[in-house]
């Protein structure tokens, strides 16, 4: 059995993956508040603080979930605190007490769509869309992913998966229709449901350890929309954006996100999301 350790614990996202994981795994949940989910062991504390990381001392962690953040909307200073020095805190720690896997939440928002201003240079947007944020939380995700790929660089046999999440819904939202562009408007449409997204990380973190740093779209293969993907975005962006692979056969509804790394390299696909558009198209 092994040691799995989950930051963030209490939140949505981490509530729900360590009670999938309890059982199978030894699960240890670091956070602020008590998750309160039987048979995993609580540690409260901040990931950021190597104070708090020394109680996992007599702890052997073999793989580490990395959900917590300060999330969009956030602060600059914020952001680069936590989300870049605190994830550098984390891997330090980890790392020199021999952790190898690490599945990090990363988000789509890296390439910059908070801003209104953010045209996407190709669609659908690839794993190495570069980050064109503005506003601080994107470019704060970015600079995380750069700290594990310099870390790997220093530690060529650890296993860093970068999921860049989708926007989380509860099992019951219904897709949206034609909406006009605003601040984090792509996110509207790049969802996953909540079951979907604890079954990512299971996925990435249970898969066997496989050296280097992978970056991968984690949302879903059809866009979170009852009208074509193109209409949408040709009402947000015009001309500005190549739109012709949403007008070849079967790609109408495509995702706004190439997720085709995520299915080669973990064999996954949100199906949750699927039926919930389909069930919004029949009615």
């Amino acid at each position: 059995m092994s040691t799995i350790l989950i930051t963030g614990a209490s939140g949505l996202i981490g509530k729900a993956l360590a009670g999938r994981m309890a059982g199978q795994h030894a699960v240890l949940c670091l956070s602020r508040k008590n998750p309160g989910v039987p048979g995993t062991t609580w540690i409260r504390g901040d990931f950021a603080a190597f104070e708090d990381l020394r109680q996992l001392d007599a702890q052997r962690v073999d793989a580490v979930i990395h959900l917590a953040a300060v999330t969009g909307g956030c602060l600059e200073r914020d952001g680069l605190l936590v989300n870049v020095e605190g994830t550098r805190c984390l891997m330090r720690y980890l790392i020199d007490r021999g952790c190898r896997k690490f599945v990090m939440a990363s988000s789509i928002a890296v390439v910059g769509f908070e801003s209104p201003r953010f045209r996407p240079l190709r669609v659908p947007i690839p794993g190495d869309h570069p980050c064109l944020d503005r506003d601080g939380y994107g470019f704060s995700k970015y600079l995380m992913e750069e700290v594990t790929r310099y870390y790997q660089r220093q530690n060529e046999a650890i296993d860093v998966v970068n999921l860049r999440l989708a926007a989380i819904q509860p099992e019951a939202a219904r897709p949206q229709g034609l909406y006009d562009l605003g601040p984090w408007a792509l996110g509207g449409v790049s969802c996953m449901v909540l079951s979907d997204a604890v079954r990512v990380f299971a996925l990435a973190v249970e898969a066997p350890v496989k050296p280097g740093v992978r970056i991968l779209n984690a949302t879903c293969a059809k866009a979170w929309s009852t009208v074509p993907t193109a209409e949408l975005l040709r009402h947000w962006w015009g001309a500005d954006v190549d739109l012709r692979h949403y007008e070849q056969p079967g790609h109408a509804d495509d995702s706004a996100y190439d997720v085709g790394a995520l299915q080669r390299e973990l064999g996954f696909e949100a199906t949750a999301t699927l039926a919930a558009i389909a069930q919004a198209r029949r009615g």
